[in-house]
């Protein structure tokens, strides 16, 4: 048993997420996580919402209410949205916590203490109009790098820049849109990241089996141009964690405090801690999956994001690590997505374009929008939502395909030997090659799993499901029945185990029509069918089972059209 640690890039508070965020992080992270508790490994699967900077601020002004308050509410939402979509996280923190409050001081000072903090003062862009300074999402602008006219103060949203707000071209307030600014001076905390630029090389090119997506941002943010840069930590902001050295005041930091980006990739470690707390557990429990002097040496840790999030989980985020000196487990494996468009155009929860997780799952259960998601992940690039694709996914995979199957099965089962696996019968050619043919398909999908190739896993399973059609119309049991009732028997015998393996092998993707097909063959067993022969037996002559309610709807042309009309890509 394997002990295996995943977190997915943790969503800011600001707001419910669209498809695209879903899909380039939590919900392939879930994927994997599914999968591996399926092969009997140890997980720790971590998420939180992401509650400081400017995007907290900004939500919870327009809101009319309190930033704590709106956080707390806000948590809430995304922590039921999450469960809608059945993502199965062992804890969702929030980066406001007081475990976090104390990780960030305690890496900030211990950052100090070996010399990689230096006290910069700088030019910052303040609002007159405003009466305060504008941290990098208090501006908005021109990005001098792709002339995308609503880049943000820390990053252009199109290109992936990171920028610093004194870049941006006709920049204006985030607050009033006030142009009415001017730079003054002010002292911050900068991260030497330069300094441990050889150290963060060395790291990244050891990661030879990492996508080329992860390994190319990275290695473009770390040479290209003037390479690595020191990175400020602080913020003159009211709502974060306050700039301390460990639990000591830092003189001259009274009133800031630390950077959202600094303080948010420590809240896996943080969330893990939540964990903890929330479930009775000492530290050492939490430490095993985080420390490598207290059991995390054998631990393999996991990340999936969108690829905007790669350069600060790639550089600043292991600069944090790395420069504390202290035995904290590094990512093993990062595993980046592009980006889905929506519809013609871009996913954009700024601007409120296209169909956001609880207008989902308003329409339609979790396990369709899972599946079409998963199956058309943006993986090698970007990928594009259409109403039209969505429909033809969901008639053709899982109501034609799988969920006819289940359906014709069990009714005829019923129909023709009632409530019972039948006994008659043994398994012939048709059976024999079917089953050979199911396990080298169940060999070749628990290594996409495994290499979290996700398209070519659902590409695999869609093929699993297809064989299983394909034998049903071959060996035509509604035909055999009336000549050889034996050999129908067997066939069924066959067709039901087939659903319970089915089961098994598509919880990760469709976890609810797992759970209702399992159901109908009345097991609770779940183990991985690497033993095919074994599995296709594991159903024996006399067990009982049920007719399920089909597991999938079609969608019609007439729901198509309006959604398509309803969600045409405006958020109101």
């Amino acid at each position: 048993m394997a002990r295996i640690l995943i977190t997915s890039a943790i969503p800011y508070i600001n707001g419910i997420k669209h498809l695209g965020n879903l899909v380039g992080s939590q919900l392939p992270a879930d994927l994997f996580a599914r999968f591996n508790r399926a092969m009997g490994h140890e997980v720790m699967f971590i998420c939180a919402t992401d509650e400081h900077g400017t995007p907290a601020e900004l939500a919870a002004a327009k809101a009319g209410k309190p930033v704590e308050d709106y956080c707390a509410e806000m948590h809430q939402v995304q922590a039921d949205i999450a469960q809608g979509f059945r993502l199965s996280f062992d804890h969702f923190g929030r980066s406001s916590s007081q475990r976090n409050h104390r990780l960030t001081q305690h890496f900030a000072g211990k950052l100090a203490e070996n010399g990689l903090i230096a006290e910069v003062s700088e030019k910052q862009v303040f609002s007159i109009d405003d009466n305060r300074f504008l941290p990098d999402r208090y501006i908005t602008g021109t990005c001098p790098n792709c002339g995308y006219e609503s880049a943000r103060g820390d990053q252009c949203e199109n290109c992936t820049k990171q920028l610093d707000p004194t870049d941006l071209i006709n920049p204006r307030s985030s607050i009033s849109g006030s142009t009415n600014l001017e730079v003054r001076e002010t002292k911050h905390l900068y991260l030497k990241q330069r300094a441990l630029k050889d150290k963060l090389e060395a790291w990244i090119n050891s990661k030879t089996d990492w996508p080329i997506l992860t390994t190319s941002i990275a290695k473009k943010w770390l040479n290209d141009g003037d390479g690595l840069q020191d990175r400020g930590i602080t913020r003159d902001l009211y709502w974060g964690i306050p700039v301390k050295k460990g639990d000591q005041p830092w003189p001259g930091m009274e009133g800031k405090v630390f950077y959202v980006w600094f303080d948010a990739p420590i809240e896996y470690i943080a969330g893990t801690a939540e964990w903890a707390d929330a479930n009775g557990h000492d530290d050492a429990a939490w430490e095993r999956w985080w420390r490598t002097d207290k059991g995390a040496s054998d631990v393999t840790y996991y990340q999936f994001m969108g690829k905007d999030n790669v350069p600060f989980h790639t550089l600043s985020f292991p600069a944090t690590i790395l420069g504390s000196g202290e035995p904290w487990k590094l990512v093993d494996y990062l595993k980046s997505f592009n980006y889905l468009n929506y519809d013609g155009g871009q996913f954009s929860t700024s601007q409120g374009r296209g169909v956001f997780m609880d207008q989902a799952l308003s329409i339609l259960p979790a396990d369709y929008w899972r599946w079409w998601l998963l199956s058309h992940a943006p993986e090698s690039s970007d990928s594009e939502f259409t109403w039209e694709n969505f429909q033809t996914s969901v008639n053709k995979d899982l109501a034609d395909v799988l969920g006819n199957l289940v359906s014709r099965v069990t009714k005829f089962a019923v129909s023709k030997f009632g409530n019972e696996v039948p006994a008659g019968g043994s398994f012939g050619p048709l059976e024999t090659a079917l089953i050979a043919d199911l396990g080298a398909r169940i060999a070749d999908y628990t290594r996409f799993m495994q290499d979290m190739e996700v398209r070519k896993a659902a590409s695999e399973l869609r093929a699993i499901w297809v064989i299983g059609n394909e034998y049903l119309q071959a060996a035509a049991p509604w035909s055999v029945v009336k000549t050889d009732p034996e050999q129908a028997q067997a066939i069924v015998r066959l067709a039901l185990n087939l659903i319970r393996v089915y089961a098994i092998l598509s919880a990760p993707f469709i976890p609810d029509a797992a759970a209702t097909m399992m159901k109908a063959v009345g097991s609770d067993d779940w183990a991985w069918p690497s033993d095919i022969h074994a599995a296709m037996r594991t159903l024996a002559p006399g067990h009982a089972f049920e007719v399920p309610e089909n597991l999938f709807r079609k969608i019609t042309d007439e729901e198509r059209a309006d959604w398509q009309a309803k969600f045409s890509g405006v958020r109101t």
